[in-house]
């Protein structure tokens, strides 16, 4: 699919507006900067102000010009996620890049007392994207990308139980919201075309990528003799934030990228060049799409208003 491509290869984005949740670090710090390098105006969605203004600071210091600025959004509280919709300033946004994320995290509930990582990685990005919508078709031509993982092979979503009140299990738990993502782009992909919107849903992953992602469930525990040995595989075999990143910036900015489609790196869904990336069959049927969709609707309230 994109054979050497990097971050050399973002086409120009003068004059265009983008939106990246979790910008703070990782793989969205970079997507944000490189962003920003092409010539967007860049708004870093964070829930940290400190972490969010440090990384405002680390773009506008690292790219001359650059039009970056932080927005206060919690993804794990509604409230927030509205907050943040209701006062954007702008009338249009060209790109939604729905990256913040948690993994493997111990048992706890969100503000509105959803399973911490569907409340965060899958519902406040829906609530999110739904809210914006309008924003969205202002800009005609616009992208969503949603950030999902490998690990989504893992476990398919259990419609009875999304918010894993019967038994829990972090790592199935985290698949099972990585799946709700691909399902979530399935799904509004496929009311997009059938309204004939130019909007472009699709997904990426970055495999495996060195971030504070792997680490914050362990530390949050206090585990520190697991936390050390994630932080030394990390150095071992993952590829860099840079690296990661690639996968989700060639699905926001490359041409002739496809509805509902699913970019990763190119070698084992490991690392690599961004390319199509294998996905489980379940994430792409319609009937659980459309149910999951319903679903998160009557959980936050937010239904997607008819152009």
């Amino acid at each position: 699919m994109a054979q050497g491509w990097s971050a050399q290869d973002i086409p120009d984005q003068s004059g265009r507006t983008a939106v990246v949740t979790g910008a703070n670090s990782g793989i969205g710090l970079v997507a944000a900067r490189e962003l920003a390098r092409r010539g967007a105006r860049v708004v870093l969605a964070c829930r940290s102000e400190e972490r969010g203004k440090e990384a405002e600071a680390h773009i506008r210091g690292g790219v001359p010009g650059a039009e970056a600025e932080f927005r206060r959004l919690d993804l794990a509280d509604l409230g927030s996620v509205r907050e943040f919709a209701s006062t954007f300033p702008y009338e249009r946004l060209d790109l939604l890049v729905n990256n913040a994320g948690v993994m493997a995290l111990p048992y706890g509930h969100t503000a509105d007392g959803f399973e911490t990582q569907f409340g965060v990685n899958h519902l406040g990005h829906f609530a999110l994207t739904g809210l914006l919508l309008p924003r969205l078709r202002a800009a005609g031509a616009a992208r969503v990308i949603s950030v999902s993982s490998g690990m989504h092979a893992l476990a398919n979503i259990d419609l009875r139980d999304l918010n894993s009140e019967r038994h829990y299990r972090r790592w199935i738990a985290y698949a099972r919201s990585k799946t709700a993502n691909l399902l979530f782009v399935h799904e509004l992909a496929r009311r997009l075309a059938a309204e004939g919107s130019d909007i472009v849903a699709a997904a990426a992953h970055p495999g495996y990528a060195a971030t504070n992602l792997q680490t914050r469930g362990v530390r949050m525990e206090g585990r520190r003799r697991a936390e050390r040995i994630v932080e030394f595989g990390n150095r071992l075999v993952a590829q860099p934030a840079e690296a990661g990143a690639l996968p989700t910036l060639y699905a926001a900015t490359a041409a002739g990228v496809r509805p509902d489609s699913f970019t990763g790196p190119s070698l084992m869904m490991w690392r690599g060049a961004p390319a199509r990336s294998w996905r489980a069959t379940w994430t792409l049927n319609d009937v659980a799409g459309e149910r999951l969709w319903t679903a998160s609707e009557e959980l936050t309230g937010v239904r997607y208003e008819a152009p």
